[in-house]
């Protein structure tokens, strides 16, 4: 089989979850991965037949996909935020939306009147960590902990963070149980906010391949983890600390309400797509 061959294989068998664009990109993404050779020297060698064992590892790519299996986690690696970050079943795959959030965060925290060298910066649920480091990327002379509750997804967050030779402390605990210890300038938290009843809306490519407990409420209150960071955020957030969330597109002005009696400043601020999607706050 050529790499036009298999281009073309690709995108009949893979026209039900794809479409001609979506998979002219992951057939030559794939291809550079297995194959090691890039786009645009595939256009010019796309006569050159693949190695059996290329062959082999490229059709199996294929049968992963047509099971709902995200690309990212068959590459084992995704971009975010201009940065490459290592994912796997055990984390979340990074959304856009949550470069939405660290754009506003980077752009509040630049608009702070004190020096961010030795910044305290909380980020809660960190999974594989991109919240953090991208946010160490760009203050560097910041010092930011990172908590998780799963052991595992730690692991993927350390090893990236390893990979971008930056330091962040990683706290395993259940923050819902966990109690703070100093104060810090910003928290920031991309915690479990679908509902248990909004489960049946959710993708089967999401549920079946991503960690439900990264997801999910684990009780009945979808609002449960924003109740705490509010309470933390009232004893643990230094005056004029900011907060940044990312929030349950149908509970917007419920969990507002959360955070409205005590910061001065407190916004609802919707997403590219129009859904009220984060919690803005000074305090």
């Amino acid at each position: 089989m050529t790499i036009s061959e298999f281009k073309k294989y690709f995108k009949t068998e893979l026209s039900a979850v794809y479409n001609d664009t979506e998979s002219a990109f992951l057939a030559a993404v794939f291809t550079e991965k297995i194959v090691g050779i890039d786009s645009f020297h595939q256009r010019r060698l796309s006569g050159q037949e693949l190695l059996l064992d290329d062959e082999k590892q490229l059709l199996q790519v294929i049968s992963d996909l047509k099971t709902g299996r995200p690309y990212q986690q068959i590459l084992g690696e995704t971009e975010f935020y201009g940065m490459s970050f290592f994912v796997d079943e055990n984390v979340l795959i990074p959304r856009p939306e949550t470069e939405e959030l660290l754009e506003i965060a980077i752009h509040k925290i630049h608009g702070l009147e004190i020096d961010v060298e030795g910044l305290k910066i909380l980020d809660i649920g960190t999974g594989s960590g991109v919240i953090p480091l991208v946010l160490k990327k760009h203050f560097p002379g910041a010092d930011i902990s990172s908590i998780d509750f799963s052991e595992k997804a730690l692991e993927t967050a350390k090893r990236n963070a390893e990979h971008h030779q930056l330091e962040i402390s990683f706290i395993h605990g259940d923050y819902l149980n966990f109690e703070l210890s100093e104060s810090y300038d910003v928290i920031i938290s991309n915690p479990p906010y679908i509902g248990i009843e909004e489960e049946i809306e959710i993708a089967d490519s999401v549920k079946e391949f991503e960690p439900k407990m990264a997801l999910f409420s684990p009780v009945q209150d979808a609002l449960i983890f924003y109740r705490k960071i509010a309470g933390d955020s009232k004893k643990y957030l230094k005056d004029s600390g900011l907060l940044f969330l990312e929030i349950n597109q149908k509970l917007g002005p419920e969990t507002l309400d959360l955070y409205s009696d005590y910061f001065s400043e407190v916004q609802l601020i919707r997403d590219l797509s129009e859904n009220d999607r984060f919690i803005v706050g000074k305090k």
